[in-house]
């Protein structure tokens, strides 16, 4: 059978985590799909598959090539849209990340946008507060808020956002305005324990940075639910910038200890590196860049 055949029919089923339901991706009977794992398997010298009554899964070797794999067919797609030529309109299926309230404010009218603007696309957007890899789940393109570590993904910086202390004018007329870091262990604290949060609060303090344990009054497993608690007058949240603003404008929320805050952090668009670009990877970064650059909450 054809290597290439072969290598798709292996991420189908590795993705899906079944023959079945990777005969189905591919339109393939589960037959000629068990014959194609099986022949890979052969010719690697090596099981790629574990298979049990319930599920499928990848073996350790497995896991590598289907890292490989991925990275090569994704090249190909490339090479065969660029080949196309660089002015072909973009068309095919689109993978996207961003952590969630970021995805929901600001990504997701650009996913409506690009749709509409070229109709042979489709896309497919997972927002989720945590670092998502990639080349091992199947994205395109991904927002990251911080600092990136070094990696083999292509960044391109589009703003920056403050780690802030908010509150809501009700709650500051009853309890008071803190003006230093250490005022805070006086007010109730609300905090949301997402993937991407830290425990301690850090301020510039004295010249340096300083780090503060809170007593949270209340915890929340979500950044809009601290920011809905905040917003009626219950305490006291940290929270980004872009995540504040629409309420900061309205004045439902001012901002505390400016003063104190730390440097901002970029807001970078990530995708997978690669010798060429896909007409709807380009499309959707230059879309996407140009939004989020002019959007006055990510500056």
């Amino acid at each position: 059978m054809d290597r290439l055949h072969l290598m798709t029919v292996f991420v189908a089923v590795a993705e899906t985590q079944g023959f079945a339901a990777g005969a189905r991706r591919l339109e393939m009977s589960p037959a000629a799909v068990t014959r194609a794992i099986a022949a890979l398997e052969e010719r690697l010298g090596v099981r790629l598959l574990e298979r049990s009554t319930r599920h499928v899964r990848v073996t350790e070797a497995g896991q590598r090539y289907l890292d490989d794999c991925r990275r090569l067919l994704a090249e190909l797609d490339e090479a065969d849209e660029a080949a196309a030529g660089l002015n072909a309109a973009p068309r095919g299926a689109l993978a996207v990340t961003a952590p969630v309230l970021f995805g929901r404010m600001h990504v997701m009218p650009g996913i409506v946008d690009y749709l509409r603007r070229y109709p042979e696309t489709e896309v497919s957007a997972v927002f989720v507060d945590r670092v998502v890899n990639l080349l091992e789940e199947g994205f395109d393109v991904a927002v990251r808020i911080g600092d990136l570590p070094d990696s083999s993904l292509r960044a391109l910086r589009v703003g920056k956002v403050r780690r802030m202390i908010c509150a809501a004018p009700e709650y500051l007329a009853t309890c008071g305005t803190p003006h230093t870091p250490g005022d805070l262990a006086r007010h109730t604290i609300v905090t949301s324990v997402g993937a991407s949060t830290q425990p301690d609060w850090r301020f510039i303090e004295d010249g340096g940075v300083r780090a503060y344990r809170m007593r949270q009054r209340l915890t929340v497993t979500t950044n809009d639910s601290a920011i809905e608690a905040v917003r009626q007058g219950f305490g006291v949240a940290r929270l980004l910038s872009y995540q504040a603003a629409p309420l900061l404008a309205s004045g439902a929320l001012v901002p505390l200890l400016e003063a104190f805050e730390l440097p901002p952090v970029p807001v970078n668009i990530v995708h997978r590196e690669g010798r060429h670009g896909t007409p709807r990877v380009r499309a959707f970064i230059d879309l996407l860049a140009a939004r989020l650059r002019d959007d006055p909450a990510l500056h």
